[in-house]
């Protein structure tokens, strides 16, 4: 379900998502596009970094593991 907002946007921009949008699609059409796009980057974004911080406080332990193979390959 969609529900009707309204924003104030320079005129400028107004112009860009103009020519964006073009005579194909609507200019909500586009700013919900782009909207979207945005969004499913922020949610990646904080995913990576929450990985990116257990990954961290595991770097360690994980790069202790990884000389001990080294190693052990070494020997072979």
């Amino acid at each position: 379900m969609k529900e009707k907002t309204s924003i104030t946007l320079s005129r400028d921009v107004l112009n860009g998502i103009d020519r964006l949008a073009g005579s194909k699609s609507s200019r909500s059409a586009l700013i919900e596009h782009v909207l979207r796009l945005y969004l499913r980057q922020q949610e990646r974004a904080r995913i990576d970094a929450h990985d990116l911080a257990i990954l961290n406080r595991a770097a360690d332990r994980l790069n202790a593991e990884v000389e001990d193979v080294l190693k052990d390959q070494a020997d072979l």
